[in-house]
Formats: C-alpha cells, sequence, structure tokens
C-alpha cells in the first residue's frame, strides 16, 4: 500500500539567516540611517521595532523578500498587528509551522469528498494518505495543491 504524509514545515536555519540578513539591511539602508530599528527573532516570533509604521512596512518588505529568496513560504508568516507608542512603534510576526486539528480536518474531508479511492488519517501535525495506486495519490497531491488551506504544504514521505 502506497502513502505520503502532509505537513507544514520551515526550515528554522534558513530563517534566522533571513532575519539576519534583514536586520544587517535596515542596519545600512539610508532611510533606516539614525533611527535604532531592529528586527529579532525569540522562537518562533519575529518582532520588527522601528520608530513609525511606515518603517515597519519598510522592514516588514525587507523580510518577506529575504525569507522569499532563501525558499522559506511566506504563506506561513502571520503578521500581527502594528501597535504605535511613546514615539515607538512595534509589531510581532510569527511563524507557523504544523498543521492545527481544524485545517487537518478540512483537508481529511476535502479528500473523502473528492471520491478517490484513498484513506487520509490525522497523525499529530500532519496528514497521511495511503492508497493502493499511486495515481490514486498523486490525484490527491493535486487536488491538495489546488484548494488554499491558509498555510504551505510540503509532500513527504512518498512510498510505493
Amino acid at each position: 500500500m502506497s502513502s505520503f504524509d502532509v505537513v507544514s514545515e520551515v526550515d528554522w536555519q534558513e530563517v534566522r539567516n533571513s532575519a539576519d540578513q534583514a536586520n544587517r539591511e535596515v542596519g545600512t539602508r539610508f532611510d533606516f540611517k539614525g533611527s535604532d530599528a531592529k528586527l529579532s527573532l525569540d522562537g518562533e516570533t519575529v518582532t520588527l521595532q522601528a520608530e513609525s509604521e511606515f518603517q515597519l512596512e519598510q522592514m516588514m518588505d525587507i523580510l518577506q523578500k529575504k525569507l522569499a529568496k532563501r525558499s522559506v513560504d511566506i504563506g506561513c508568516l502571520e503578521i500581527g498587528k502594528a501597535e504605535t507608542a511613546n514615539n515607538r512603534a512595534r509589531q510581532a510576526v510569527t511563524i507557523r509551522q504544523g498543521i492545527d486539528t481544524d485545517t487537518a480536518r478540512k483537508m481529511v474531508k476535502e479528500i473523502k469528498a473528492s471520491k478517490i479511492k484513498v484513506q487520509a488519517q490525522i497523525q499529530g501535525e500532519q496528514v497521511r494518505v495511503s492508497g493502493k495506486k499511486r495515481d490514486d495519490l498523486q490525484a490527491v497531491i493535486a487536488l491538495l495543491k489546488n484548494v488554499d488551506f491558509g498555510l504551505p504544504l510540503q509532500f513527504i514521505n512518498f512510498r510505493d
């Protein structure tokens, strides 16, 4: 019986490198000279700090470009609201990883509604799809790629 896993993961080393590169670029850019703008990565959260919301938008653009250049899907970013107080602006960006239970249920429901002869089951933060024919599994991959679940998906452990 063939199978594969559907996951949503990010390469944390690439995220760290992207945050460092974005921080370096903010330090050297002319429009940030004299301001105390910086990015910091704490666990799964990137915190942007600047003097104005406009600078936060510029920093967010820099961060997204650096992540995209390093092959990290920016669909995993959950951007928080910008908070402004005392001539300082802050914004938290959470990097999501793993498939939450509700999204996994939607995936399984979508697979079952397609009437493709496969079984889908939730295993923690991933969904395992198994079936007899390789063509059926490839049809499920194509189906899941066409539906937007709000997070980037990867298909791993394809076993024949």
